[in-house]
C-alpha cells in the first residue's frame, strides 16, 4: 500500500485510505488533502507537461508529497518556486491564480492596466503571456514588452504607462529549476505588504481550475486588449540613466577595457547600449554566456555574489587582460564585479565595497561639482555594512536604513518625489549587489549600476588609481568593516520546520557572548524591539515587522539572522570591524564558527 505524510496529520498515512487529511476551508474555500489535490490535477490539468510528470511521479509518494503539501505562498514579492507540476510549483496554473487575484485587486482599487516583463528563465515567456492573457480576459489592459527585458524596464513601464500593477516574471539569482512571479504597484516598487496580503487573501477565495479566467494571447493582442511596450519607453529609460551620470567625459578619456557577462540572461542588450551611448566602446561580451539560455551554461547558480558566476569572464580575462569585469543575474537587477589588481590577477568586490566606493563617488564629486543638493539623502538596508555611515557622515548626508527589500527603498524614492524633492536622493542600495542611482526606477538597477561603476572606474584609472585601491583608501579612513554572508539551506517540508526552529532558539537563548564579545543589545525586528540587556531597557523598532533578529555586541561586531524570503534557507550577515583588514577578516571567521555552534 502507499503512504504520504499528511501536513498537519502528524504522521505517515495510507494514500488509499478515506481517512486520510479530511479537507478543511480556507478563506471559505475547501483546501484538499495531498492525494485529492493530486487527483484533481490529474483529472484537470489536461496540458502535456504537467500531466506527463503528474504521471511520472504516481508511485512516489514523497515525489507527490512535494508538490502538493502547501500551495505557493504570495509573499511580498510574489511567487517563487521550482517548475513543475502541483500547488507547489510554477506552472501555468499557479501563474494563472495568481494573476486573477490580481485582477481582481487592480478591479477592487478602481481598475487600470498592467506592465508586464519576463527573463530568460525556462518558461518565462510562457508564464509572461499566461499572465497577459489572464489579465485581459478580465477586462484589464496588459503591456508586455516585446522581448525579455530587466526588471528595472518593468518598475519604469509601470509609472511611464501609468499602470496601476506590474509583473516581472523570474526568479532572480536562483538555479535554473526555479521561476518567479514578482508583482508590483503604481509607483513601480515591489508591492506592499498589505497589498501583497491582499492579494493573497484573494488567491485563497478562488478555485485554481475553475475560477480562472483564461484567454487566448493571440486573439486579445490582435484585439488591442494585450499591448507590446512601444520602442520609445525603453529608449526613455535608457535616456534617463544616462542622465546620472557625474562626470560624462571620463568614459571616452579613460578607454576603459571591460569583459562582460549577462549570464545568459536579460542584461545583455540594454547594458551594452548604456555603455556604447557613454563611451565605453572597448567591451567584450562572454560568447558562451551571451545569449538567453534557462540552463545558464557554465553558471548552474547564476548569482554574482559567488566566484562562480565568473568563471567564464575570468577565463576570457586571462586572453584578453581587461580592467575590469562585468557580471548581471538573469533578470538584471545587480551586478557584480571583477578588478584586475597591480599583480594581475582578478579580485571579485563585494556589493558592501562597491555600494560604499559608490556613495563616496557620488558624495564628493557631487560636492566637487556644486551639485549636491542641500540635504542629500542615501539609503541602504539594515544588513549593509556601517561604513556608509561613516561616509555619509563625511559629507552631512541623511542615511537611512530600511528592511531587506529593495520596495522599502523605492518608498522612500516615491515619498520624496511626492514632496517635490527627488533631488535629495543620492542613492540607494544592498549588499547583495542591488544599486539605484536616479528615481527613474523604484528598483535596483543593474542597467545604470554598470554605467556608473564603468565611469568610476575609468574616473580613477584617470587619476592612476583602480578601484581596489580606492577602497583600501576608505577603509584606511573610515575603518575595516569587513561583512561576511553565510547561509543554511534547508529543503522541503522539514527544512521549513527547521528554518522556524533556529528561529526560535535565536530569540529564546541569547547568550551572554559570541565569540568572546559580550552582547550588548538584540533587535528583534519581529517584535519591534531593541533590548539593551545591562538595564534590561526595550526601545521601539520604527521600521515595518519581519523576521531577522541581530545580536550586536561589545567590541562593534553584529550578527543578524535572516530567514531568505525567496530560497529554503537562513542567511546570517556576520560584520566585524578591525584596527586592519586581515584583523577584521579574522574576527569575521571567529563570528561564523561561532554562529555554528549557536545554531546546532
Amino acid at each position: 500500500m502507499s503512504f504520504s505524510k499528511i501536513p498537519g496529520g502528524g504522521a505517515f498515512r495510507p494514500l488509499g485510505q478515506d481517512a486520510v487529511a479530511k479537507a478543511f476551508t480556507e478563506g471559505g474555500k475547501k483546501v484538499l488533502s495531498v492525494l485529492e489535490q493530486y487527483k484533481l490535477w490529474l483529472d484537470k490539468a489536461a496540458d502535456p507537461d504537467n500531466r506527463e510528470e503528474l504521471l511520472s511521479v504516481k508511485d512516489d509518494d514523497e515525489g507527490i508529497n512535494d508538490r502538493f503539501f502547501k500551495s505557493l505562498a504570495f509573499g511580498t514579492g510574489g511567487l517563487r518556486g521550482v517548475i513543475g507540476a502541483g500547488t507547489n510549483r510554477m506552472n501555468i496554473y499557479t501563474v494563472g491564480l495568481a494573476t486573477q487575484a490580481l485582477a481582481v485587486w487592480v478591479q477592487n482599487n478602481g481598475g487600470g492596466s498592467v506592465a508586464i516583463g519576463y527573463d530568460s528563465r525556462i518558461k518565462s515567456d510562457v508564464f509572461a503571456r499566461e499572465t497577459a492573457a489572464v489579465l485581459a480576459a478580465n477586462g484589464i489592459e496588459a503591456h508586455i514588452y516585446k522581448e525579455l527585458e530587466p526588471t528595472p524596464c518593468v518598475s519604469y513601464a509601470i509609472r511611464k504607462l501609468g499602470c496601476k500593477a506590474g509583473v516581472m516574471v523570474t526568479a532572480s539569482h536562483n538555479p535554473s529549476k526555479y521561476n518567479g512571479y514578482k508583482c508590483y504597484g503604481p509607483d513601480g516598487y515591489q508591492m506592499t505588504d498589505d497589498d501583497a496580503h491582499e492579494v493573497e487573501r484573494i488567491m485563497k477565495t478562488l478555485d485554481i481550475f475553475n475560477d480562472v479566467k483564461h484567454g487566448d494571447f493571440d486573439k486579445l493582442l490582435a484585439e488591442g486588449k494585450i499591448k507590446y511596450i512601444p520602442d520609445e519607453v525603453l529608449d526613455s529609460f535608457i535616456e534617463c540613466v544616462y542622465s546620472v551620470s557625474v562626470h560624462p567625459e571620463v568614459f571616452r578619456e579613460a578607454g576603459l577595457k571591460v569583459v562582460y557577462t549577462p549570464l545568459c540572461g536579460t542584461g545583455n542588450k540594454p547594458v551594452r547600449r548604456i555603455l556604447a551611448k557613454a563611451g565605453v566602446t572597448d567591451v567584450t561580451v562572454v560568447t558562451e554566456q551571451e545569449l538567453p539560455n534557462g540552463s545558464f551554461p557554465r553558471c548552474p547558480y547564476p548569482n554574482p555574489e559567488i566566484r562562480q558566476a565568473f568563471d567564464a569572464a575570468l577565463e576570457l580575462a586571462g586572453k584578453l587582460q581587461p580592467e575590469l569585469l562585468l557580471a548581471t543575474d538573469p533578470d538584471c537587477d545587480r551586478v557584480g564585479i571583477a578588478v584586475r589588481d597591480r599583480d594581475g590577477s582578478y579580485k571579485l568586490m563585494t556589493g558592501n565595497e562597491v555600494g560604499a566606493i559608490m556613495l563616496n563617488y557620488l558624495l564628493s564629486e557631487r560636492k566637487a561639482l556644486g551639485t549636491l543638493p542641500e540635504k542629500p539623502l542615501a539609503v541602504k538596508t539594515i544588513v549593509t555594512s556601517y561604513i556608509a555611515e561613516r561616509i555619509a557622515r563625511e559629507y552631512d548626508c541623511e542615511l537611512r536604513s530600511v528592511l531587506t527589500g529593495f520596495k522599502y527603498i523605492g518608498e522612500i524614492v516615491t515619498d520624496l518625489e511626492k514632496k517635490g524633492e527627488t533631488d535629495r536622493f543620492i542613492m540607494g542600495y544592498e549588499e547583495s549587489y542591488g544599486y539605484l542611482v536616479g528615481s527613474h526606477a523604484r528598483d535596483k538597477d543593474a542597467v545604470v549600476a554598470s554605467m556608473m561603476i564603468c565611469e568610476m572606474a575609468s574616473f580613477y584609472k584617470l587619476k592612476g588609481k583602480n578601484l581596489l585601491e580606492v577602497m583600501d583608501e576608505l577603509y584606511s579612513a573610515y575603518g575595516y568593516y569587513i561583512n561576511s554572508l553565510k547561509s543554511s539551506e534547508y529543503d522541503g517540508e522539514e527544512g521549513m520546520k527547521k528554518i522556524a526552529s533556529i528561529m526560535e532558539k535565536l530569540r529564546g537563548s541569547v547568550p551572554e557572548s559570541i565569540a568572546g564579545s559580550g552582547i550588548t543589545r538584540t533587535r528583534d525586528y519581529l517584535l519591534s524591539e531593541e533590548k539593551i540587556l545591562s538595564t534590561g531597557g526595550i526601545n521601539k523598532l520604527t521600521l515595518p515587522k519581519s523576521n531577522v533578529f541581530e545580536y550586536i555586541l561589545a567590541d562593534g561586531c553584529s550578527v543578524i539572522a535572516r530567514p531568505s524570503g525567496t530560497e529554503p534557507k537562513i542567511k546570517y550577515y556576520l560584520t566585524a570591524v578591525g584596527d586592519s583588514k586581515t584583523a577584521a577578516e579574522a574576527r569575521v571567521k571567529e563570528l561564523s564558527d561561532a554562529v555554528d555552534e549557536l545554531v546546532k
